[in-house]
């Protein structure tokens, strides 16, 4: 890390601190004044979330965060989608798979139920 990143993000705890009082005060505002408006509550809810997102994003572990969430809408838009016709193929198959699957461990069950039954009486 170069000294311009340890200088940006030394006052990391603090930073993190700011966020939880924010939160907190917050939350001790919305139940406190439960009489106001619903729709002022959430503005200001928004509002307090937003300085929330903003300060975390100046630290490092939310810069981090940041790339990772460009990094994977990147991965997003690489991602080739079935089409509708492959899908329904698919479903069909697993569906298929199952329904073969629960009668092969029913004959199994039925057959090992008649054995104990026989050999108990």
């Amino acid at each position: 890390m170069s000294s311009v990143s340890e200088a940006k993000y030394s006052l990391d705890w603090l930073k993190w601190l700011l966020v939880a009082g924010l939160l907190s005060a917050g939350i001790y505002a919305n139940a406190e004044f439960a009489m106001t408006s619903l729709l002022v509550r959430v503005l200001i809810g928004i509002v307090i979330a937003g300085v929330c997102l903003a300060v975390a994003l100046q630290t490092s572990a939310g810069h981090s965060v940041w790339e990772l969430a460009k990094e994977a809408r990147v991965e997003i838009r690489r991602v080739v989608w079935p089409t509708r016709q492959e899908t329904t193929q698919t479903t069909l198959i697993v569906v298929v798979m199952v329904i073969l699957v629960a009668l092969v461990l029913w004959l199994i069950d039925s057959g090992l139920s008649y054995i104990v039954s026989l050999t108990i009486g």
